[in-house]
């Protein structure tokens, strides 16, 4: 079990970052909203670990089926470099294979519209929930 304090979960996108909090007790995962992937977005970051006191990162890792390191996870690592750089807490990669196909039907099995589906923030905010979710109940 973790130390009391919340974990972020971030599914980064080249348009949106998703994002999950967990609870104080590292036990339930949140969804915590998108943002876009612009130049504010390490800054909201770095804002919402002091707001809330998150005591670790994890950032998902695209990987292939095959479990190789693509271009999306180069992109990953660049970013994890600059979030690393800005932030005081310990950021951790974890494989993130298959979090967007069971975000997609997550949200089917909620019986949520076709048109409201297409919302690719919800899909990454539910995306990075799973990505927690996982992550948590490993520990």
């Amino acid at each position: 079990m973790h130390s009391s304090g919340r974990i972020l979960a971030i599914d980064f996108g080249e348009r949106r970052i998703g994002l999950a909090l967990s609870d104080e007790l590292g036990m339930i995962a949140s969804g915590a909203g998108t943002i876009p992937n612009d130049d504010r977005s390490i800054p909201h970051i770095v804002g919402l670990v002091t707001e809330r006191g998150v005591i670790r990162v994890i950032v998902g890792l695209p990987l292939t089926l095959k479990g190789e390191q693509g271009d999306s996870a180069r992109l990953v690592h660049g970013f994890v470099e600059a979030l690393e750089k800005s932030i005081g807490v310990p950021v951790q990669l974890v494989d993130e294979r298959f979090t967007s196909s069971m975000a997609t039907q997550a949200i089917r099995d909620m019986g949520v519209g076709r048109k409201k589906r297409r919302d690719k923030g919800k899909v990454d905010e539910i995306a990075a929930v799973i990505l927690l979710q996982g992550y948590l109940d490993s520990q």
